[in-house]
């Protein structure tokens, strides 16, 4: 019986590989043999997540003509992966990817580190931040004080407890967006919301347009739900989105949702402006596309005094067209799973609906917590603190970055809590790799395009602070060295710190 359960085709796999750029020689270095930088290729593929385990690989021939190298190139690179354990073959059932005994098996996301992992690798691999006491705390607090009359119903509520839905709404009219409860659903967290939502629009083999790059974990969950990602290139910089591009894969590729992130984008953490999101509307209302807009970063500016553009459903008062997601997750706590969907009434109604299937609802709890910190004042107060945080950590995370690795680019954004960051010519793949051996945990960019797009980008979240931003900064310089020489720089063995 075979034992691969997905497989890669090998023009698939042959511009993943191309995507790649290769490791600069240092001086004196001769670089490795052909089978070796193809067996070394697949390898970081499989350990990046970006190549499944268990994938059966290409033929050696039908790979050996898709990357012009001979078929003796291909089964000896097949053969030093089998050798290292990261391929397994049969006779008849071909060849699959797999990872050595002992070793963890890749994430094709960007999952937290283990706790226990914390004391010698520094993470850079999630954008969340700890929570901001005492306001947890308190809410907890509060909603123990609530729960009792909940506690002598079922518990089921699918579209949210009545009290919070009223709540988000009140929240949504006083900025200017009429706004019912019966247009609200609460969900687990903002990937519960865009999974429920990909399931009602974007069945199977649905095209869905993306930005490109655009966030990991929302890509990977919507490729395994059988979409077809469609990538519309941001424009440079922190400018935000490129209204030509969009108009033109609406137009021409006909989705039948897109997903975007307006507020302080994940990666790049552009803001786009009212015009484009007028635009973009329209664009998506001519087009019969429904706009999935993502506002978990909306309230994460950090510049005192900036005057956030109106949000996306604003443009859309028929409420046809935007559908918007949020979430405390982000702005308050990653450990808080509420999120919550905007949209017109039957659209929520076929929400709720569908969640019969799915997870029937979202903990009381934790809804009670949130609903205490929008009804006293204390989500304020809480957000404020947390934009403290992230604009410190921004500050000495860039300060270290530029005296660290002053070759590498990037732009300062106003808000959210990541850095889009061009590596200087080296691969952000390999970066990601040695990060690994010299203690820092960071994604690399490929993780947010599709098909091997942003090889020579790496994503960093500035939520360390202090001697903690100082020293994932001297590491990462570490793993550059170690890419663009092979060698490892002297004194970089990590320490142990407590973020």
């Amino acid at each position: 019986m075979a034992q691969w359960t997905s497989v890669m085709g090998a023009a698939q796999l042959a511009r993943l590989l191309n995507s790649q750029q290769e490791r600069p020689a240092g001086p004196g270095a001769r670089r490795p043999p052909a089978y070796r930088a193809l067996a070394d290729g697949i390898r970081l593929l499989v350990l990046e997540g970006r190549v499944p385990v268990a994938a059966r690989l290409p033929a050696e021939r039908e790979l050996a003509l898709s990357l012009s190298v001979s078929r003796t190139t291909v089964a000896a690179a097949y053969e030093a992966l089998r050798t290292e354990g990261f391929l397994e073959s049969r006779r008849g059932a071909g060849s699959w990817t797999a990872v050595p005994a002992g070793n963890p098996l890749p994430a094709r996301g960007l999952e937290p580190l283990p706790p226990e992992a914390l004391g010698s690798m520094i993470d850079l691999g999630t954008a969340a931040l700890p929570a901001p006491e005492p306001w947890l705390t308190r809410a907890v607090q509060g909603a123990l004080e609530e729960l009792p009359p909940y506690a002598h119903t079922h518990g089921d509520y699918p579209a949210g407890l009545p009290a919070l839905r009223s709540m988000i709404a009140e929240r949504y009219t006083a900025r200017g967006i009429p706004t019912m409860p019966e247009q609200i659903m609460v969900t687990t967290g903002a990937m519960g919301a865009i999974d429920a939502i990909c399931h009602l629009f974007g069945g199977r083999g649905e095209r869905i347009a993306v930005e490109s790059p655009s966030y990991a974990n929302i890509l990977q969950l919507m490729r395994e739900a059988g979409a077809r990602l469609v990538p519309v290139a941001m424009a440079e910089g922190l400018t935000g989105w490129d209204l030509d591009r969009w108009r033109q894969v609406l137009r021409e590729a006909a989705p039948r949702i897109a997903y975007v992130v307006a507020d302080f984008h994940n990666p790049t953490g552009a803001l786009a402006d009212e015009d484009q999101r007028r635009r973009l509307v329209e664009a998506a209302r001519s087009a019969g596309t429904v706009l999935v807009v993502d506002e978990t970063m909306s309230e994460l500016y950090l510049e005192p005094g900036l005057e956030m553009p109106r949000r996306v459903c604003g443009f859309d008062p028929a409420g046809s067209t935007v559908i918007t997601v949020g979430s405390a997750s982000k702005a308050f706590w990653a450990g808080m799973r509420i999120g919550w969907v905007r949209a017109a009434p039957d659209v929520i109604r076929s929400l709720v609906a569908a969640r019969a299937y799915a997870d029937l609802g979202t903990p009381v709890l934790e809804q009670l917590a949130v609903n205490w910190l929008f009804s006293t004042g204390g989500w304020e107060q809480a957000v404020e603190l947390r934009r403290g945080q992230a604009r410190d950590n921004r500050d000495a995370l860039i300060a270290a970055v530029r005296r660290e690795l002053p070759t590498w680019e990037f732009e300062a954004p106003q808000g959210g809590l990541t850095l889009w960051v061009r590596t200087g010519g080296l691969s952000g793949s390999r970066i990601a790799e040695a990060g690994e051996r010299v203690g820092v945990r960071v994604p690399s960019g490929p993780r947010f395009g599709v098909d091997g797009a942003f090889e020579g980008y790496v994503r960093l979240p500035f939520t360390v602070a202090g001697a903690v931003a100082e020293e994932a900064a001297t590491r990462l310089a570490a793993a550059a060295h170690l890419v663009r020489t092979g060698t490892p720089m002297n004194g970089n063995s990590p320490r142990t710190f407590v973020a």
